[in-house]
């Protein structure tokens, strides 16, 4: 069956994921704000719950049409066969938004949504009660300035959850914006790259995986594999595939971190994403970071204000940041931070940045290329 997918992104990432579709073997994509828009069958969906390192979750667009009154919104949904997705005993789990809609309460809007949902399976299947006691079919109702669209989730714990980080840092990165700053940066293992302020390896260890072309979905499960519609063998294909695209390439990613007690955190979720042998881990001050090294990567996401306590603080770490960036021998280096002045503070304009957010956090991604 033919589906038109959505994979949901972070704000400002929507290009990085396009790019990521179309290396998978997708083409008329469509890339609004925090989504792209594609056509795919359950082959597809595994895939790119699979493979997708920078998308939030995959979904499916049931439906979009306007609603400016619960009897539209009801309507509207009514018109959707569900039940060629959706088992007798599928658990319907409805959650939803609703921005600069009239139709504003959002219960109130899952209230209506289930009704009718109901109502369209009960036409399919012949009968009035459902026991909900199966797979769990999560539909959501997003209002966008009175246009209801109606999508499936195929994914369920969202794409960062990779299965390898069970401890984080003070302020964890999402494994997903980690992924983007490496795919962003272009870098690639034959040559070196730094992270030297590591927290709790997510950059190092993305980009070890990157590297080593591992499906970021290997090892956790989605709540579309309870589904009737996509086969278990389906599954167990794309998996095997998956575990036999990894390679075996040797490169080291130098992490390091000025925190010992971060540092055998980020050890441990190296170990279990099966990257340890391609990270070098070691406590270091920035202050102390050189290497002899020609035509090297630095990727890092520096601790910010919230982070250091004072102004005072990160002006002088972002200045030595500079000094000791400037001494190495035609590297390029990428900085991720939401400190407005880090260029002044760094010491050089950047040849590029661009906006991101860090979970709620509005930042820069600074790239300065190699000379």
């Amino acid at each position: 069956m033919n589906y038109t997918l959505i994979a949901t992104s972070t704000f400002g990432l929507e290009k990085v994921v396009a790019n990521e579709l179309k290396e998978l073997g997708y083409d008329n994509l469509i890339i609004e704000n925090g989504k792209v828009t594609f056509e795919g069958d359950e082959m597809d969906i595994v895939t790119c719950n699979m493979w997708l390192r920078t998308a939030d979750r995959v979904l499916i667009k049931m439906a979009e049409f306007k609603a400016e009154t619960f009897e539209e919104l009801f309507q509207g949904t009514l018109s959707v066969n569900w039940g060629d997705i959706i088992p007798i005993t599928g658990f319907m789990h409805i959650v939803g938004k609703s921005v600069k809609s009239k139709l504003f309460s959002v219960p109130d809007c899952q209230s209506i949504v289930k009704k009718a949902v109901v109502e369209s399976m009960k036409k399919k299947y012949r009968r009035d009660v459902f026991p909900e006691n199966g797979a769990e079919y999560k539909i959501e109702v997003a209002l966008l300035k009175d246009i209801v669209t109606l999508t499936l989730d195929t994914t369920g714990a969202g794409l960062h959850k990779r299965g390898y980080r069970q401890f984080a840092g003070e302020a964890p990165m999402k494994e997903t914006l980690a992924a983007a700053l490496v795919l962003i940066s272009k870098w690639d293992c034959s040559r070196i790259l730094a992270d030297p302020f590591c927290g709790s390896g997510t950059i190092a260890i993305e980009a070890a995986m990157i590297g080593r072309n591992m499906a970021p979905g290997l090892n956790r499960n989605f709540i579309s594999e309870q589904w009737d519609i996509i086969p278990q063998e389906l599954w167990e294909d794309i998996r095997k595939h998956a575990r036999n695209s990894i390679n075996n390439k040797e490169f080291k990613i130098m992490a390091s971190d000025i925190d010992s007690r971060v540092l055998k955190t980020a050890r441990e979720n190296a170990e279990k994403a099966g990257v340890a042998d391609n990270i070098f881990f070691q406590k270091l001050d920035v202050k102390e970071f050189s290497t002899k090294k020609k035509d090297g990567f630095i990727i890092t996401n520096p601790p910010y204000g919230e982070r250091l306590g004072g102004e005072k603080e990160v002006e002088i770490l972002y200045r030595t940041m500079g000094e000791v960036f400037e001494r190495l021998n035609n590297w390029s280096y990428f900085v991720i931070t939401s400190y407005d002045n880090f260029e002044k503070c760094f010491g050089k304009k950047s040849d590029k940045n661009r906006k991101l957010y860090n979970g709620r956090l509005k930042c820069y991604y600074y790239q300065y290329y190699q000379r």
